[in-house]
């Protein structure tokens, strides 16, 4: 397969976790189903100190997030996530989580109703972005690391729990993502929750973009398995 065009738009489909612990450390994992990458998954944190760590599963997703975002160490390590009824699981490194899920609310509702095929299209953000900064104060569409970024979210669930150690000590229970974390452009939502999202980055000069596309099996396959944790 030939390099995308160097400035194709890529897209990342899947679920975006955000939460804080009374430690003061900030945890937002992604879980991507299909991406140009393949299915994987990734954890950003940024500590009390706001030291910014990327964990990341391949040097290949290391780099490309690294050029997308800001953060003062990376490392790449096994990172799994285990979805059932209503939880997550997160092994990263010397981190491990669980989360704990909620019903979905009443903006999750709304989300959901909007049909995906219109909800993943960038141009639906010039919608969601004076919502979103109203109700959740994130933005939708931005710029970071000189690429543009469009999230387009399709589904909201509450966080109500988190177990946390990193680096072998306990975080502490579940608080607001406050500070607001510094990865990128925006934020994740301050009320710690699971958001539902199909992200798209336009990729200028190529970069450390993908060279062959996932499995489309595969993909379909973690899509599955994702959805099917959900209450």
């Amino acid at each position: 397969m030939q390099p995308p065009d160097p400035h194709a738009r890529l897209r990342f489909d899947g679920w975006i976790a955000g939460v804080g612990t009374a430690s003061g450390t900030r945890v937002v994992v992604g879980h991507w189903a299909r991406s140009p990458f393949g299915p994987f998954s990734d954890v950003m944190l940024e500590r009390p100190d706001g030291h910014r760590l990327l964990l990341a599963p391949t040097q290949h997703t290391a780099d490309f997030i690294a050029e997308t975002y800001t953060f003062d160490s990376v490392r790449v390590t096994p990172v799994r996530v285990g979805i059932t009824s209503g939880s997550w699981t997160v092994s990263a490194g010397s981190l491990d989580l669980r989360l704990t899920l909620g019903r979905r609310s009443l903006l999750g509702f709304l989300l959901s109703a909007v049909p995906g095929p219109i909800a993943a299209r960038p141009a639906w953000t010039a919608v969601t972005d004076p919502l979103a900064r109203l109700l959740l104060n994130v933005r939708t569409h931005g710029s970071s690391g000189g690429r543009t970024e469009w999230y387009g979210v399709r589904d909201l669930h509450p966080i109500t729990a988190v177990a946390a150690t990193y680096e072998g000590r306990a975080l502490g229970p579940l608080t607001p993502v406050e500070p607001p974390v510094r990865f990128g452009f925006g934020s994740t939502p301050r009320r710690p929750c699971v958001v539902r999202i199909t992200t798209t980055v336009e990729v200028s000069g190529g970069g450390s973009a993908p060279r062959t596309p996932p499995s489309a099996h595969s993909a379909d396959e973690a899509e599955g398995d994702a959805r099917g944790g959900y209450p």
